[in-house]
């Protein structure tokens, strides 16, 4: 069976070979990220694809952040080129989930927490133990908190 890793390796050779150097730029900077992952704790390990899923979703929001310091820069190009990278990064992600599907998540598990006696702005953290398995890598922490703020305002 192919890890996510190997598959970023395999798919990093291949962007070599066919001379494209966006995508093995791309993919040599995020592997790096993994590697530097993988020896970060007091020994060497190997990560599970979820750990490199992580790392792959750091990588694309550290483009998306980027994109959008380039573009109230003034430097569209370099915003050109990290959305770029963002969406090859995207491609080794879980589909993201729309805002509706997102929406019903949340709604369903401000019910849950009601049911088990949290309400209101206080049940924040209630909701959000709920809502971040079933969305795990399929939305960003600060979108999920939005949505959840919102509904709980109501």
């Amino acid at each position: 069976m192919t890890t996510l890793k190997s598959k970023l390796q395999e798919d990093l050779n291949a962007a070599i070979k066919e001379r494209d150097e966006l995508r093995s730029s791309t993919l040599r900077l995020t592997l790096s990220a993994i590697t530097k992952e993988e020896v970060a704790g007091k020994e060497k390990r190997e990560l599970s694809d979820d750990e490199v899923q992580k790392v792959i979703a750091k990588e694309a929001k550290k483009r998306r952040e980027a994109a959008e310091a380039f573009a109230q820069g003034g430097r569209a190009e370099q915003a050109e080129r990290e959305r770029a990278e963002g969406v090859i990064l995207d491609a080794y992600l879980p589909q993201q989930l729309g805002d509706d599907e997102l929406r019903q998540i949340v709604a369903q598990a401000v019910e849950d927490a009601k049911a088990a006696g949290a309400e209101g702005p206080r049940a924040m953290g209630a909701v959000m133990k709920i809502v971040n398995p079933k969305v795990a890598g399929r939305a960003e922490g600060g979108r999920v908190a939005a949505v959840v703020k919102q509904q709980l305002a109501g």
